[in-house]
């Protein structure tokens, strides 16, 4: 027998699920009274897994329990081993009854707050037993923080230059970027504008410590103009669009955006030419994580919802 089938027969699964708790709780005692067992019983499990593997996997610090450089490398390959797992429970649920499911969905506002709605509908009008969780932030800390800590089963959202070997993207369409107006605005009356006409209004745009933030920025260097001043700077859609909708701000906006929500809040695409690609829209996902029945079920009406849009522009 050789060493990978030694350690395949030794390490236990309920070992590893109690080194993955200690690691989250910094402590022994924590994590024996969260799993209702004795601290005994957490110390014998830690013990076992260092013997079949040969290494220390934790050590103690001022701040805490800290895994060793070999306890992270075999957490990253536990939390794998608890997600797929988890999923093979949940495909067997869906395949016996198809009604019903879990989807987890990381998603950035502009989508989240327009196209992902228009999707969620059908698919629950569909089958209205299926639930899904659904985590709004920029694309960067979805990517690179909760796809990879498997917090969420897929990215759906404007991507970006994504290039890492260790992801799949499908992009659906390309989703242009437009300065807006609220209705009653003086603007709107306009036939022809370009942005150095509105470097004395009030603007609301996205902090600049986020990616399209940096993007919008750059779109006014591009044109040759000095940043405008930035009345309000924000995350997210929600603020801006209210801000806008009195017809005192401007902002810049995703079309998607404003196909599902401008009528709501009384917004306007002004006739400006942006010096700034359209953004990728598409669904991210894991390479070497199997795709749920529901995550399919999800990507397939995704493509057929985003055709439209993509069609209309």
């Amino acid at each position: 027998m050789d060493w990978a089938d030694r350690v395949g027969s030794r390490i236990k699964l309920r070992d590893l699920h109690i080194l993955l708790a200690v690691v989250e709780w910094k402590s022994m005692a924590e994590a024996a009274r969260r799993l209702a067992v004795s601290q005994p019983v957490v110390s014998r499990a830690i013990a076992d897994l260092e013997h079949a593997l040969g290494i220390r996997l934790l050590d103690r610090t001022p701040m805490g329990v800290e895994p060793t450089v070999y306890g992270r490398t075999l957490l990253i390959r536990g939390l794998a081993v608890f997600d797929e797992l988890r999923g093979s429970v949940k495909d067997i649920k869906f395949l016996t009854d198809p009604t019903v499911g879990e989807l987890r969905i990381g998603s950035t506002q502009g989508i989240a707050t327009g196209l992902l709605v228009a999707i969620l509908d059908r698919l629950l009008t569909q089958r209205p037993r299926l639930a899904f969780q659904v985590r709004v932030s920029d694309t960067a800390t979805l990517l690179r923080h909760d796809l990879r800590e498997r917090n969420i089963d897929l990215f759906f959202g404007q991507m970006l230059d994504i290039k890492e070997d260790d992801l799949n993207t499908e992009i659906f369409f390309e989703n242009p970027l437009f300065v807006v107006a609220g209705i009653n605005s003086r603007w709107t009356r306009c036939r022809k504008l370009a942005l150095k006409d509105l470097m004395d209004e009030a603007w609301t745009l996205p902090t600049p410590d986020l990616n399209v933030g940096t993007l919008f920025r750059d779109a006014f260097r591009a044109s040759g103009l000095a940043i405008p001043h930035v009345a309000v700077a924000s995350y997210g859609h929600q603020l801006p669009s209210a801000l806008v909708s009195t017809g005192h701000f401007l902002a810049i906006l995703p079309g998607t955006y404003l196909k599902f929500n401008g009528k709501r809040f009384g917004l306007k695409a002004l006739p400006v030419k942006l010096p700034v690609p359209p953004q990728p829209v598409g669904v991210v996902t894991l390479k070497n994580r199997t795709l749920s029945p529901l995550a399919r079920l999800f990507i397939k009406c995704a493509r057929e919802v985003a055709k439209q849009p993509a069609r209309r522009r």
